[in-house]
């Protein structure tokens, strides 16, 4: 039994075949070019199946179905991406279209956030929880919830964007438009502006940093990496930084733990490379936060799925 789980990005479009392991057996991708028209982003989407299958010796009559993970709101009953703000997709068909253009018979969507949860849920560090919570660090915060083995959407499916609750009431304005939002301050991006900040702040006062040799004395080659990097030297501004990082990022969490009390929460993305240097001070701020009290408390992870995460998660939709 064979499954197509299509992860489709703002940058490319990876396509995998998986079997009923909820492995991977073959991956390839194309670049998305989301310039274009969405007919032509889907029907090189397509092709990828196409090929994909060709290259494992199958035919579509050989899968289970298609499953697309998608930025944006997917409404996974009609199969219609409603709003992706960096594809061309507005109230956009994608299941029909890729049923039509590749002759897969059966097309699954989910948002991609939400495709990553229900992977972690089924084949990754959540396995076996019955309740479960993801959230990406990326170049925003994104966020995936399974109830009951179900992926919780919301009634508009335009739910479990965790990354858009508010931590600090008035705080650094947000692309959504609100002020404060977790994301800012918790994403990728988020703590590489933190890093920025505090090297500007650190010339000012005329405070020595590593960070400064790391970025070669240029500011806008500040990264997400940097702050750890100077910390695990022994550098005082890298550990200001990463304290900071993981107060806002503890703060976030443990919201997210008081309203939903999940067996599991799990996080990926790049920061998550940092393993225990993040992973370890991070539990211990949450747990100084969260309602719960005694043993039953909620286990903090790392993903394991990393990038294919999208890919197993789209794979996975129709279970």
């Amino acid at each position: 039994m064979y499954y197509l789980g299509i992860d489709l990005g703002g940058t490319n479009i990876a396509a995998g075949i998986v079997n009923d392991e909820y492995k991977i057996i073959k991956k390839k991708s194309v670049p998305t070019l989301a310039h274009r028209d969405g007919k032509e982003i889907i029907k090189d989407m397509a092709n990828l199946c196409l090929s994909l299958l060709d290259d494992c010796g199958l035919t579509v009559d050989d899968i289970e179905y298609a499953g697309i993970a998608s930025p944006g709101t997917a409404n996974s009953e009609t199969g219609v991406v409603e709003y992706a703000n960096n594809l061309p997709f507005v109230n956009f068909p994608i299941a029909s279209l890729l049923k039509e253009y590749s002759g897969i018979k059966k097309v699954y969507i989910e948002n991609d956030a939400n495709a990553a949860a229900k992977a972690e849920a089924i084949a990754g560090v959540a396995k076996g929880a019955k309740y479960s919570v993801m959230i990406t660090l990326g170049t925003g915060l994104g966020g995936g919830i399974v109830l009951d083995g179900k992926v919780y959407s919301g009634f508009n499916f335009a739910g479990a964007e965790l990354g858009h609750i508010v931590i600090e009431k008035d705080g650094k304005q947000c692309t959504c438009g609100r002020r404060g939002c977790w994301e800012t301050y918790s994403s990728a991006t988020g703590l590489t502006n933190m890093t920025k900040e505090h090297v500007l702040k650190a010339r000012q006062e005329g405070r020595k940093t590593l960070i400064e040799e790391l970025i070669n004395g240029n500011i806008d080659n500040c990264n997400a990496r940097v702050a750890f990097t100077a910390m695990k030297q022994g550098d005082e501004v890298g550990k200001e930084i990463v304290d900071e990082y993981i107060s806002y990022l503890a703060c976030g969490i443990a919201n997210v733990i008081n309203i939903f009390q999940p067996n599991v929460l799990s996080i990926g993305g790049g920061v998550c490379n940092e393993k225990d240097n993040l992973l370890i001070p991070l539990k211990e701020a949450v747990f100084k936060e969260t309602y719960t009290r005694g043993d039953r408390q909620t286990e903090i992870k790392i993903a394991e799925l990393g990038n294919d995460a999208g890919i197993v998660g789209a794979a996975v939709l129709g279970i």
